[in-house]
Order: C-alpha cells, then structure tokens, then sequence
C-alpha cells in the first residue's frame, strides 16, 4: 500500500472518539508504530453558551463519531485500528480505506499551518488588494487563528477599523 502519510477518517460508536484515541495511542506506543501512525484528531471547536446570564465556554465536537488519522496505510496499521474497541470501520466504499484530499484536510482545520507575518501592532501598512485598496493605516489587533488583522483605516476624515486578511495588506 501507500508510503505516505495520509489523513484517514474512522466511523466510532457515538462517544466513543476519545477512547479511540487513546486506545490507539497507547497501541502505537506498546508495538512502536509511531512511523505508521502519526497523528489522531477528534476535531473540536470552542462554543460559548449563556446559562443564568454567565457565558461558559464549552468544547464540542465537530464530528461526532469520527476520528482522523494520520497514517501510512499498510496491513499492519489498518489491522490496529480496524480493531480497536469502539471503531465501526474506515470511511470508504466497502472495507477500502480513503484518504481525504488535501482540500478536505485544510477545510476541516486539522493541519494547522503557522503563518508568520512580517509586522506588528503599531505598524503602518498598506491595502494592496481589496476595496480599499491603496489605502494605508495602523495595524491595531493580529488575530493568528483567524488570520485576520484589524487596521484602523483614515476614511472620509475619521480613523475607521478594517478586519482585512493577512494578504490584503503589506508593511511600509
């Protein structure tokens, strides 16, 4: 089979995500798989709720019933976790495992890549793309996980706040 790590998704009994996770990481680790399975996500995402007026942030799950691997698929590493306790099965046609395409791995915010900005809170930038384009102001917030930036643009005589993303705009 493939030689390459690829981002699989497994079908699990509804609750069962994090004890998938954690059988499987402790059998990679016994037979010393960590060359074959290489990561394992239960895609959560942070909601806040309002209950008696307080906000109270909670985690939920993004998928519930699914894990993501990152593996190379082969007899063995589809043998583990085929049979760990709480997996249905891979997603695909039959018993045929398939990888997610790269499109689906970025959309589901698994691979989080770092982006690193050349400027800084305070900065002077311009608007290169957008319509405001040309215009220049002051970098005013940097949101990494949004990769958003705030800029405090000058519009019609008064300073104006602009989430624009990081591409939109270049320090002077």
């Amino acid at each position: 089979m493939s030689e390459e790590a690829k981002w699989y998704v497994v079908h699990t009994y509804s609750g069962y995500e994090n004890k998938v996770k954690a059988n499987i990481e402790k059998i990679v680790e016994n037979r010393g798989m960590q060359d074959y399975i290489l990561d394992i996500v239960v895609p959560m995402e942070e909601q806040i709720e309002i209950k008696d007026g307080k906000k109270k942030a909670t985690l939920k799950k993004i998928f519930p019933g699914y894990v993501l691997i990152k593996m190379i698929m082969n007899d063995d590493s589809w043998y583990v976790v085929r049979n760990i306790r709480g997996v249905t099965g891979f997603v695909g046609p039959g018993s045929k495992p398939v990888p997610l395409s790269d499109e689906e791995v970025k959309m589901m915010g698994v691979e989080q890549t770092e982006t690193v900005v050349d400027y800084e809170v305070g900065d002077i930038v311009r608007v290169i793309e957008g319509p405001l384009e040309n215009f220049i102001g002051t970098v005013e917030e940097i949101s990494v996980d949004k990769k958003k930036v705030r800029v405090m643009v000058s519009m019609f005589g008064r300073e104006t706040p602009v989430e624009l993303d990081f591409i939109q705009i270049q320090k002077i």
